[in-house]
Order: structure tokens, then sequence, then C-alpha cells
């Protein structure tokens, strides 16, 4: 058996695979997420920790004594930041926490070339720009970091003790040289960061440690099996589908939404803010238009109404076209990088029902992928097919609304839902010799594809343009707003 924990935003997933390489168990735990004030989006680490114990509870005892190896799968972004005695300094900042945004200004300042070796201008959720934050905010804490690490390497330092990374994580932190693959001496300079507090980079199929007989007895695992680097969630979503070759692409509807493309090359294009990333693969890198609202609306409008989403989701099917939604619950990177644009309906009247509200949001969902399309023709590459991962996928209208939205076909492939701890499982066995990445990483079947319907795709063109017009309205009356 081979098991891959997930660490997402909203909960940890775990996947069990047998030895056959087929998912053999699943289960989850919720987690909370808290905004002490506006614009910060925090986590305590140790829930993670917690949450992993009781996804893996879930799990037949039985079924946990056979695990041969373990691989890793989390959250990008965020800086956990550990003092001398390896505890935590403060909450985790998340990859959506927009505190930071004058910071990234002045990383520009400090280093021009930023973008360029990392990928991706500077971003408030990056963890670059969280420790020049922290050090002027909260000097005191700054002072007492020992050790850095991104939120899945945490679950691996507390399962074997060492700390270590893989390149796809460590691309999403603006300290990374994604061209050479190593820590880069001058990012680190330009964010208050010494660069002996970061970990060990090493490729997501190769072994970080082996779990401890203290962490072994809580999980309920054998102690020793060893424990591989896994990847970041993007690049571990894109094994678990299979996207590990040049070309090969998906999106991924989770909490945040992605369109990633796997490359044979590094092929920054910072005009269109799509972030080119080392993959956690050797000798393989990504581009990918990153949505700070995947999925995350449709649950913040179920939420808000008390109302299950299937049910608000069947509604919203029958429902006529309505108001227009802007999704930016916290802000947008591509294609916007705005940190301060929030969401908001327009057009709201007497008629308008719950279920319309809910069309509105999945329309401002696939709408948003449309921007990420045409972002990646700004840079020369449109796809015109894409397999689905993420708990989005779930939804039949989600799926065929983004397909007629944006022109593509969209494929759905068993166990979809599972995506980036599918992945950490399959890292997991490739690291322990169990089979080759050729014979392991291989693309599941389609289900079932979702063709773009032409008569929708013309209905929906203006009310996209709109959409758009909207973006530009709203951001101009909270600029006001904050004047005033």
């Amino acid at each position: 058996m081979y098991l891959g924990i997930d660490l997402g935003t909203s909960a940890v997933k775990v996947c069990v695979l047998d030895l056959d390489g087929r998912v053999a168990a699943t289960a989850s735990a919720p987690l909370a997420v808290a905004h002490p004030f506006e614009g910060a989006s925090e986590q305590d680490c140790r829930w993670w920790w917690a949450a992993t114990r009781e996804a893996l509870e879930s799990i037949d005892p039985v079924v946990r004594a056979g695990v041969r190896a373990i691989g890793l799968s989390g959250q990008m972004h965020g800086a956990v930041l550990l003092d001398e005695d390896h505890l935590p300094v403060r909450p985790v900042m998340l990859w959506n926490d927009a505190r930071a945004a004058p910071e990234c200004d002045d990383m520009l300042t400090a280093e021009p070339r930023a973008g360029e070796i990392a990928g991706a201008l500077p971003m408030a959720g990056f963890a670059a720009p969280k420790l020049l934050w922290l050090s002027r905010h909260e000097p005191r804490n700054h002072a007492r970091i020992a050790s850095v690490l991104l939120p899945k390497d945490y679950l691996g330092f507390r399962l074997h003790g060492r700390f270590v990374t893989d390149p796809s994580d460590a691309a999403g932190t603006s300290w990374f040289d994604e061209r050479h693959r190593r820590w880069s001496e001058s990012l680190c300079a330009a964010s208050a960061t010494e660069v002996g507090w970061l970990p060990e980079v090493r490729d997501g199929t190769a072994v970080a440690g082996t779990l401890l007989p203290d962490p072994a007895a809580q999980l309920g695992l054998p102690a020793g099996v060893p424990v591989s680097v896994g990847g970041g969630d993007a690049a571990a979503g894109a094994v678990g589908i299979g996207a590990v070759s040049g070309g090969d692409g998906f999106i991924s509807l989770g909490t945040s939404g992605q369109l990633f493309v796997t490359t044979t090359d590094y092929r920054p294009n910072l005009a269109s803010r799509i972030h080119a990333y080392a993959h956690t693969l050797p000798d393989h890198w990504f581009q990918m238009a990153a949505m700070l609202n995947g999925a995350r609306p449709i649950a913040w409008l179920a939420d808000l109404l008390r109302r299950p989403i299937p049910e608000l989701l069947a509604e919203a099917e029958a429902a006529p076209p309505g108001p227009l939604f802007l999704p930016y619950l916290t802000g947008e990177r591509t294609p916007h990088g705005d940190t301060c644009i929030r969401a908001g309906f327009a057009g709201l009247g007497e008629t308008t029902s719950q279920g319309s509200l809910m069309r509105s949001v999945v329309e401002a969902v696939a709408f948003s992928f449309a921007d990420a399309i045409d972002a990646f023709s700004a840079a020369g590459s449109a796809p015109d097919a894409l397999l689905a991962i993420g708990g989005g996928t779930r939804s039949d209208f989600l799926l065929q609304t983004i397909s007629d939205v944006t022109g593509c076909r969209i494929g759905r492939t068993r166990g979809a839902d599972i995506g980036p701890a599918l992945g950490a499982a399959r890292m997991a066995r490739v690291a322990v010799g169990d089979g080759t990445r050729a014979d392991v990483m291989t693309k599941p079947a389609v289900e079932r594809w979702f063709e773009p319907c032409a008569d929708t795709m013309q209905a929906e063109r203006p009310r996209l343009e709109a959409y758009r017009a909207l973006y530009r309205a709203l951001k101009s009356v909270q600029a006001a707003m904050r004047v005033h």
C-alpha cells in the first residue's frame, strides 16, 4: 500500500493505493481558516497534524498496517516559521493572505530581476514578501526564526524529522531560482530572509526520511517506512492525472483554481501573469494560471445561505441567466495581480432567487478560467482540451459551464476529486522503486468529456465582456471607498 497525504486549505485528504496502483481507500478531515483582520488568512500548523490524524483514523487499521511508503502534497506559498526548538513562531500566513502587498513592490525595487528569477512577479501570498512584512511589523517574531518550511514540508518534518522540500513547492516562494533549481541569495536578501533558514531541495520522488516511531504510533502506521518528498498541490495534481510530459495540461477546481501545462523548459511570461515554475520532477517545469478563487465561491455562497451545495446547484442549473458575480473573495492573481479587489453581485432584482445567485457564481468561476485561457493565448499557448481535478469536478453543471464559456473540451477522470493526494501516493510508490515514472504516472481513463456548445458560447460572450467590465467598474468603486 502507498499512502498519499494532501494538506489542503479546507481539508486534509488521504489516499491509499494498492500494489497495482488502484485506489484502495480515501478519507478527509476538515480544516478551518482564521481571518484576524481584513486581508489576513491564517492557520495554526498544529491543526494540520490533528486533521491528518483524524483523516487516517477513518482508514481501516489493516490497510494502514500495510502501508510501505508515504508521499506528501500540500497548499503552496504558506510560510511555516519555526524557532530553535522547532516550535511554531506564529500562525501560518496562507497563500491567500494579502497583507504583504506593499512588500512586493519593495522586493522588486531591491531586485528588479525578481520575476525573471522566480518565474512570477512577487505577490502578497508568496512566502518571501511575508517574511519582509514580518521583519517590519512583527520584528520580535522575525528575530525568533530558525527555520522556514512550506506547509506539506511541516507535515514531513513531523513524520521524519528533517527539513526537506521539492522544486515545485520551493518555486512558489519567490526565493527560488527556477532555471537553476536552487535558492536565490539575491531574492532572500531582498526579503529579509536567511538562506540558511530554508530547507534542502530534492526531487519529489526522492526519499526525504523514514517515519519516526512516535508519529507512527499516533497515525497507526508502520514505523520506518520511507517518506517521499512529494510536491506542491499543483504539481502533485499533475502527477496524479499524468501531466508529466511536455504539453500535458489540466485544470484544478479546489479552493483555488489553476490552469496547468507541463513544459520541458523554463518559460517565464511576466506580462501575462502566468507563473513559470519548476516541476516536482527533474528536467521539467510548468506554466500555470493561478486563480485565488477556484470552486471556493460556490461553497461560500452555500455557507452564506445555509443550503446544501448539491441542492443549490440543481436550482442554479434550472434558473435563467441573472445577475453577474465577480468571484474575487480574496483578490486575484491571474490575470489581474490585484490583492485589493473583492467580490460582488451586480444586477440584483425582485425576482432574483437563491438558485440564480448560484448560477451567477458558477458562471463567474467559468469566466475566471476564460481569463486564464486568454492569458495563455497571450503567452503563445492556448489549450483546446483539458482534464480536470479537484472537488469541483463532482458538479456536471460546473464542468459543462466551463467548457461552454472557454470553448475547451473538459475531461473528468475516475478519482478526479482525489487530485493531489493521488499524485502524492504515486510519488511514494516510485520513491521505493515499485515502478518507474512511466509505469506509475499514467493518465487515467476519461469517464466523461464535456463538449462546448456553440450556441451557449455565443450567448455567454456578452456576459463575459460585461463580467470583465464589472471588474474595472468595481475596482474604481472600491478605490473610492478606500479613499473615504
